[in-house]
């Protein structure tokens, strides 16, 4: 079965065609990048316009490098929810106009469901149940994958993501947008153990908050220009990024070892960051746990992810007729998703 996977949460526009939910036969993504890095950050307005533009060409781009036509294809999926309203309509709308003209079922995919799916495509032998730890510049989460459409959530963010606080604290030490591979290249070079920061704590143990670690860095920045000190840039990179680490390896192992899984996964756009993979990596081998992590090109938002998850969608029954929405985050607030 071949499902053509749409995404456009944010601002990469992605189209590609999956089989039977683990085999990739085509992925295109556009990037805007470059435009936004101009602005050191995402402007939804932007992201909305160039998602338009760029749509058509990436899904006839997808199709070609999969070697078929649409007619070959078996279902439309797309991302609903959650990201930037405009962005997502984009996605939803061209999935809808797609499907109603080619006679083709829609499926509907919550974008952390689509992450946590990046993982099917990398290791065939996954299947749920498992704990899941989403990681990306829009949402920080542990989520039970009860089975391949059933989630619950454990644990959130309660202010910034962690890839947000990456992107500010890369901003406060003059690191170009997007941060996040900046501070990881920066903190090989540096002494973790130089800066004292924050470990901040939550009502919920499972929870994360990175606003006030964010806030640290970004008072260290601004005490030391004040003073006229030198900055070790490479050292506060290296502290930032091994605080971020250890909170969301804690939390998660913590998780696993109430809840007795022996299975974690490691999902999102962070989840490129090689300390996290080596923290995460070396932590579950301390408890004689399975780890899952995507290689880098399948941890940013991309459609395979959610062409791979349209085909447990699908296979479940939960498909969309035309009057299907886009919510930028709302539903995604629930314990089950």
């Amino acid at each position: 079965m071949k499902i053509l996977g749409i995404e456009t949460s944010c601002d990469e526009t992605a189209c590609a065609v999956v089989e039977s939910g683990r085999k990739i036969l085509s992925t295109v993504i556009v990037s805007q990048v470059d435009e936004h890095r101009l602005y050191g950050g995402v402007v939804p307005e932007i992201a909305s316009r160039r998602h338009s533009e760029s749509i058509v060409g990436v899904c006839e781009g997808a199709l070609e490098q999969a070697g078929c036509k649409l007619a070959d294809i078996d279902a439309v999926a797309v991302t609903y929810a959650p990201g930037l309203i405009g962005a997502l309509l984009v996605g939803v709308n061209f999935a809808k106009g797609l499907a109603l003209a080619a006679n083709k079922p829609l499926i509907p995919v919550h974008h952390i469901k689509g992450h946590a799916a990046a993982n099917y495509l990398a290791f065939p032998e996954l299947t749920p149940p498992y704990l899941c730890l989403a990681v990306s510049g829009g949402h920080t989460r542990i989520t039970e994958v009860k089975s391949y459409t059933e989630f619950t959530m454990l644990g959130q963010t309660i202010d910034d993501a962690a890839g947000e606080a990456f992107d500010k604290a890369a901003r406060a030490l003059g690191f170009p947008y997007p941060g996040g591979v900046y501070i990881d290249k920066a903190a090989v070079r540096g002494d973790k153990s130089k800066y004292t920061l924050p470990y901040p704590k939550t009502a919920n143990e499972f929870d994360f908050s990175f606003s006030g670690l964010k806030t640290a860095i970004i008072n260290i920045v601004h005490n030391a220009e004040q003073r006229g000190e030198e900055l070790d840039k490479n050292a506060l990179a290296a502290c930032f990024q091994h605080t971020v680490c250890v909170l969301l390896c804690t939390k998660l192992f913590r998780a696993a070892q109430l809840t007795g899984y022996k299975k974690v996964a490691l999902t999102g756009g962070v989840a490129a960051n090689s300390g996290l993979r080596d923290m995460l990596t070396e932590r579950a081998k301390e408890i004689g746990a399975e780890v899952f992590i995507p290689p880098p090109l399948l941890c940013g938002d991309n459609a395979a992810m959610i062409a791979s998850q349209g085909y447990y969608e699908y296979l479940a029954g939960n498909t969309a007729g035309m009057d299907l929405n886009a919510y930028a985050n709302g539903i995604e607030m629930t314990a089950s998703f």
